[in-house]
């Protein structure tokens, strides 16, 4: 096998590094539109040390089923984006899915399919899990897309949730099953 179960196509997946990921994180929280992308909370520009207290405070408190990794690119070492499964050791083998790439330049070039495909191997084969879970804000239709792409079905909404941009929108829930990226897999390798 020519790759490790961490590496895609176009991204690779590394642990945190409060230090190092904590400028670029800050950066990204400048950017409102990344920020309402992402979260729901309001958007408000942090300083690096509040992440880095923030992602070691995570790190310290991660319970058993967090699986949380920063983003790189294949040709160097800058953190790109972040992606993560939480609440995956549980007994019914669900997990969520978040994934962000912060970096603008880099939005619509399939950095963020990549390190989710990789994030969907690890959970179905190293992980072994039955499903896997995200939400989605209905105005995010490029993300919708993407997930779309990868397999995800769409099963449900809270709407109305969020008030963004002077109207309501919904906040979409998706899913997928292992056997659906298995066949998936199968498909693509034809």
């Amino acid at each position: 096998m020519s790759e490790t179960i961490f590496t895609g196509k176009l991204t690779r997946l590394v642990g945190i590094e409060p230090e190092k990921a904590g400028e670029r994180m800050a950066q990204w929280s400048r950017d409102s539109e990344y920020v309402q992308l992402y979260n729901s909370s309001q958007a408000a520009p942090r300083y690096a040390k509040q992440i880095q207290d923030r992602l070691r405070n995570e790190l310290d408190k991660a319970r058993p089923g967090d699986f949380y990794f920063l983003v790189q690119p294949l040709d160097d070492e800058r953190v790109i984006g972040e992606v993560g499964l939480w609440s995956a050791l549980t007994p019914h083998r669900n997990a969520w899915l978040a994934v962000a790439i912060g970096e603008r330049e880099l939005w619509g070039k399939g950095y963020g399919s990549d390190a989710v495909r990789i994030t969907l191997r690890y959970g179905f084969q190293e992980l072994n899990l039955h499903r896997i879970n995200l939400n989605v804000f209905g105005y995010n239709t490029r993300a919708i897309r993407a997930y779309e792409k990868l397999g995800f079905a769409h099963e449900g909404a809270i709407r109305g949730a969020l008030k963004r941009y002077g109207r309501r929108w919904d906040i979409l829930f998706m899913g997928i099953l292992r056997e659906e990226w298995e066949r998936a897999q199968v498909a693509g390798s034809k």
